[in-house]
């Protein structure tokens, strides 16, 4: 064990009850401590001098506190006040509402504060946050925090001794602000990093392990600089150069740990050789009745390489709605079948298995294979009879839902295992298929498009095929943004498409009515509008907390007419095709992210008639004065109506909202929550990560060779536990 891996009970400052506060908030080591990233910095350089401050700024003061108290107000209010003083002179800080502060400040502190300057008998500062930089030599103990937030806990542990002397504010010197917890303050932590940061710092050299010329190719810094500069970085972009080492550590060590899953996947054992004799594949090739595209032949090339090699096939294919993704993943089965193995394809709805069974059929024409499809809902003896079609053999090709997973389920020969709307199923679930002997190859689908840097960031065990383009002759769905008082415009639209029989399509983004939200909410909505502007059609409402087969008998009663608007929230993002339905409307647009529009747009238009989405904002549209800047919302929507292709929809989504959305949404127990790597900023880092850690694994699948005897810990300390979840040790 090193230093840095002693529990943090044992550094400068903390003892056995401040370790108990800093393990609840994740720090169980030294290492852990050193790895506590600041959320912010300040720099001296853009604070204010109290002299400055004019009413109406909004700066940030360093000072420290020369006298304190509550004063009352008529109206019952108690308002904290401090008085702080810089070089310059003095200024109030006041907290209205919020006498407790009181106990979190001594006299003498020097504190960092940050808010609005106002009048009331003078300037005075309304901090919207306050950090203690040092505290009081002396002084009745207090705990300090961030603010607003409550008052402090009384039974909270008593402070350790004094901090160190005040930290200075010349030119240049930046401070760093940390994630706190009530009982452990930010005067704690800068306690702590002041008195063991040089000392850790000294232990990190021998976890470098990178050479001097592996970081100038990368233009990275050495290790122990980065973390020096992620808490006392002399200047702000030192801070940039210290994440960006600190991100190629977070990419590199993800793509090991998934290169060791993708090895163990796709060599550890031996997969099946699939030889093709073109029996199949020939006859449904010129049987189309459409040619297929460049990115489609591509996409093929590359599944066929990985289904005829001894390698196990383990790979995604990602491509927009109505790209073609169906028609793919059939030549690969009937790859599969003519080399005398059987293929299923797994769905994450009965409906949507069956719509897949039923497009396979219509393209397999009269070809003798056959086709099998397994649902939950059918029991004794159908369900009996089609498993003992799957079990000898007989079916060929195998669709269903869970049920393909479910006890009693068995295949004569299973030799390749597609799964549709892969994010739809938990890893366990995607991997219970492909778990048997011979270990079929795998192809997951997925018609939520997200950019290639998160998909090998998200997807590294994977490898990757992106079908990026869309069939010749498929009209674009017709995208415009509306605003609410055009709602009664929209819905007379809607009327129009109806009266020529078709279908209609109105989303929200809430169940019920909330109180404080001014949200439209689809139970409400259905009831009103069945009475009012869509009296005497036929409305159907669907949403999440339904039971399945409830939601199911719904989506199939649209699918056959029965319905003429379905009213619903985002349950029917990733629904079924129903050529019929023309119209999409999207309530509160700005609620929704760029890329679940997208796919809510992706549910219209997929008949002759073509398909209109129209997306109404929360907001009444009124042109801002020329001087404020653009509203990120209309920006948002804009974007999303000006283009109608999914992978730069979601290249700008993540532009926008982040990578945080992405990773909550497509998680599902990889692990990949990223604390330093912003997948924009450093994209040049992911490709030479992926590379260095499939060819490392390749070369030392297990990481046994002494050389690698370091990159392995660094790998078990970062992902042990969540390798377990594959099975890689």
């Amino acid at each position: 064990m090193t230093a840095l891996d002693r529990p943090v009970q044992f550094l400068k400052g903390v003892g056995p009850r401040r370790a108990e506060s800093l393990q609840r908030m994740g720090m169980l080591t030294a290492r852990d401590l050193l790895y506590h990233v600041p959320r912010r910095y300040d720099d001296a350089s853009t604070i204010t001098p109290v002299a400055l401050a004019e009413v109406g700024m909004d700066i940030t003061v360093a000072g420290e506190v020369r006298s304190k108290g509550i004063v009352p107000t008529r109206s019952g209010l108690r308002i904290f006040q401090a008085v702080i003083k810089d070089d310059s002179g003095l200024i109030t800080c006041a907290w209205p509402g919020q006498p407790w502060v009181e106990r979190l400040l001594r006299k003498g502190d020097r504190i960092l504060v940050t808010g609005p300057v106002k009048f009331f008998h003078g300037r005075q500062i309304q901090p919207r946050e306050h950090t203690i930089l040092a505290r009081a030599a002396s002084g009745a103990p207090g705990e300090p925090a961030p603010t607003p937030g409550g008052p402090p806990n009384p039974t909270a542990p008593a402070p350790p001794t004094p901090a160190p002397p005040t930290t200075p504010t010349s030119p240049g010197t930046i401070f760093s602000t940390y994630p706190a917890a009530e009982d452990v303050p930010q005067w704690v932590l800068r306690r702590l990093f002041a008195l063991n940061l040089d000392s850790l710092i000294g232990q990190v050299a021998r976890d470098e392990y990178l050479t001097p010329h592996e970081r100038r190719a990368l233009n990275l810094i050495e290790l122990s600089a980065a973390l020096q500069d992620l808490h006392r970085p002399p200047s702000l972009d030192r801070v940039d150069t210290a994440r960006r080492r600190l991100a190629w550590d977070e990419l590199f060590f993800l793509q090991l740990m998934q290169a060791r899953v993708r090895h163990q996947a796709t060599r550890e054992r031996p997969g099946i050789a699939f030889v093709r004799t073109n029996e199949l594949i020939r006859a449904l090739h010129d049987s189309l009745p459409f040619r297929l595209t460049a990115a489609q032949a591509r996409v093929l090339r590359e599944i066929t390489a990985d289904m005829t090699s001894p390698r196990r096939m383990n790979r995604l294919l990602q491509g927009d709605v109505g790209c073609g993704k169906t028609v793919v993943a059939l030549f690969a089965m009937l790859l599969a079948v003519e080399g005398g193995f059987q293929a299923a394809l797994m769905a994450p709805t009965e409906i949507l298995a069956e719509q897949h069974a039923g497009a396979v059929r219509a393209l397999l024409g009269g070809l003798p294979v056959g086709v099998e499809v397994l649902r939950g809902s059918v029991t004794g003896r159908r369900r009996g009879e089609a498993r003992a079609r799957v079990a000898s053999g007989e079916a060929r090709l195998v669709i269903g839902t869970h049920a393909l997973i479910q006890e009693g389920v068995e295949f004569e020969a299973l030799g390749l295992v597609v799964v549709d709307e892969q994010h739809r199923f938990g890893v366990r679930q995607r991997m219970a298929l492909a778990e048997r002997d011979p270990r079929p190859d795998t192809l997951l689908m997925s018609a939520t498009p997200i950019p290639r840097s998160l998909a090998m960031t998200l997807h590294g065990e994977l490898d990757l095929s992106i079908i990026d383009e869309l069939p010749p002759g498929r009209r674009p769905v017709a995208t415009r943004v509306a605003a609410p008082d055009e709602r009664g415009d929209v819905l007379r639209e809607v009327c129009r498409h109806l009266d020529r029989g078709c279908q209609a399509y109105l989303v929200y983004p809430a169940i019920e009515e909330s109180e404080g939200a001014e949200l439209l909410a689809a139970e409400a909505e259905f009831e009103r509008l069945g009475r009012e502007e869509l009296a005497g059609r036929a409305l159907a409402l669907m949403h999440g907390r339904m039971p399945a087969d409830e939601k199911d008998r719904i989506m199939r009663d649209f699918q056959a007419g029965k319905i003429d608007v379905l009213v619903a929230t985002t349950v029917v993002e990733v629904g079924i095709d129903v050529p019929n339905a023309t119209v999409m409307v999207v309530e509160n647009a700005e609620r929704f992210g760029l890329s679940q529009l997208h796919q809510l747009r992706g549910r219209v238009g997929r008949g002759e008639e073509g398909g209109l989405c129209v997306v109404i904002t929360g907001e009444p549209a009124s042109a801002p004065p020329a001087s404020d800047p653009p509203d990120p919302a209309s920006a948002r929507l804009a974007a999303f109506a000006r283009s109608t292709d999914g992978f730069e929809i979601a290249s700008e989504d993540l532009r926008i909202r982040g990578q945080g959305d992405f990773f909550g949404a497509e998680q599902h127990g990889h692990g990949t929550e990223l604390r330093f790597a912003d997948l924009l900023k450093h994209e040049d880092l992911i490709r030479p990560a992926r590379e260095r850690a499939r060819a490392l694994v390749d070369a030392d699948p297990r990481l046994a060779r002494p050389a690698n005897q370091q990159i392995r810990a660094h790998l078990d300390r970062r992902y042990g536990e969540r390798a377990k979840l594959f099975g890689v040790g």
